[in-house]
């Protein structure tokens, strides 16, 4: 069974940081791209970053680009959103994703709240 389980959401004021996991299961993780995605109150869902299976390669929204960073870590089959200089349009339930065999699986996501 596939499971994408993410923590690390919280409320943190404007400038600060944060460090989002997501903890993978069920399939073979090192083979699989993974992407980070967000969903604002009242919005639709945002793509956020994305990684290939080998870490090669990152993509990041202009909206984030230069502020947050996605890395892997295969052997403990985890891909994490390093977080900085949070402003308060960041503030949505951010959750991860993988697609496999054309099916797209996320997991329950992580609010992350930035107010002052």
């Amino acid at each position: 069974e596939v499971q994408l389980v993410e923590s690390g959401g919280g409320l943190v004021q404007p400038g600060g940081s944060l460090r989002l996991s997501c903890a993978a299961s069920g399939f073979t993780f090192g083979s699989v791209g993974m992407t980070w995605v967000r969903q604002a109150p009242g919005k639709g869902p945002e793509w956020v970053s994305g990684m290939y299976s080998g870490g090669s390669s990152t993509n990041y929204a202009d909206s984030v680009k230069g502020r947050f960073t996605i890395s892997r870590d295969n052997g403990g089959n985890t891909v994490y959103l390093q977080m900085n200089s949070l402003k308060p349009e960041d503030t949505a339930l951010y959750y991860c994703r993988a697609r496999l065999n054309g099916i797209d699986y996320r997991g329950k996501g992580t609010l992350v709240n930035v107010s002052s």
